[in-house]
């Protein structure tokens, strides 16, 4: 049988392009043939733009001649940008595969040897790539609320720069974020209308980050953990409700200072291990005494009056 020209592939998608954009999408379609690939044992390289992922390759580093085939996954297969693909692996014999086919006059499109489409006109839709990637591992489902500046608190407030450090910490950690916004709104749908819908949101978190109280009172009413931050220099009513509460709160100790990332992270594991036992056992605490002795100033008079 003749000589054959080893195959090696290099895997690209949106996500490949400097300029692109990555999608859970088009990321799960690229893990999805890569794993197929891989199962028949063809070499293959996925290419990522750099400001998506540190480690390479990227398009710029990959040599077009060390390759057989290019493979362009998930995405519309149009514009510049994919039109660029066919000159720089023009001696690639290149498909694509789970995209969809809008235009079949692009020449984006047809500077394809082979489309194995998704959808487009005339063509019988399929299912996208992306229901093909392998099961993942579970990872926890993070609220995260931030407290809005506090001028109350003068110089102490330091916001900013307790929302840059947990910034950076959280950007590292494997976890679904979700962003927590208190405020409610009932003519705006990314906001909450009323308390229960918040709670409903809350109670289904794995773990709460915050810098804000009412994110401590209520991920802990819920039965939430929380690695809560006291923003402002010293501690102020976010470390006093960890004190009525018996919860840790790491506070500020300097006008420069920042929460630190080892404390964060020490705070995160005993949340997500011990802390959820402990966070249940305090949403069923009896409530606190404030209710009670306002009902009592009531009924007795403030300072000793009664209405008439």
């Amino acid at each position: 049988m003749g000589d054959r020209t080893p195959i090696r592939v290099v895997l690209a998608g949106w996500f490949s392009f400097r300029h692109g954009e990555a999608t859970a999408g088009d990321v799960g379609a690229a893990e999805a043939v890569s794993a197929e690939l891989g199962a028949h044992g063809i070499a293959h390289d996925v290419v990522w733009s750099p400001h998506f992922r540190s480690r390479g390759p990227t398009l710029e580093e990959v040599d077009p001649d060390a390759y057989s085939h290019l493979v362009f996954v998930c995405g519309p297969a149009s514009g510049e940008q994919v039109a660029d693909l066919h000159r720089r692996f023009a001696d690639c014999t290149r498909i694509a595969a789970g995209v969809s086919a809008v235009d079949p006059r692009d020449p984006a499109l047809l500077g394809f040897h082979l489309v194995l489409a998704r959808d487009g006109p005339g063509r019988e839709p399929r299912r996208d790539l992306a229901a093909d990637a392998a099961p993942p591992a579970p990872v926890p489902v993070v609220g995260v609320t931030a407290a809005p500046g506090q001028r109350e608190y003068g110089d102490r407030g330091a916001h900013s720069r307790a929302h840059r450090a947990l910034a950076r910490w959280l950007v590292d950690k494997d976890c679904a974020r979700v962003p927590l916004d208190t405020r409610l709104d009932a003519a705006d749908w990314l906001h909450c209308a009323w308390p229960a819908q918040f709670d409903a949101l809350v109670g289904r978190m794995d773990l709460v980050v915050t810098t804000r109280l009412h994110g401590l009172v209520l991920a802990l009413r819920n039965g939430v953990p929380a690695v809560a931050v006291d923003p402002v220099v010293g501690g102020a009513k976010v470390a006093a409700q960890g004190r009525v509460w018996d919860w840790p709160v790491l506070t500020l100790d300097g006008p420069e200072a920042a929460p630190d990332p080892d404390r964060l992270e020490r705070l995160w594991r005993w949340c997500l291990a011990d802390g959820r036992a402990r966070a249940r056992a305090r949403a069923h605490t009896p409530a606190g005494p404030l209710n009670g002795l306002l009902t009592e100033a009531l009924l007795g008079g403030v300072g000793g009056l009664r209405p008439r």
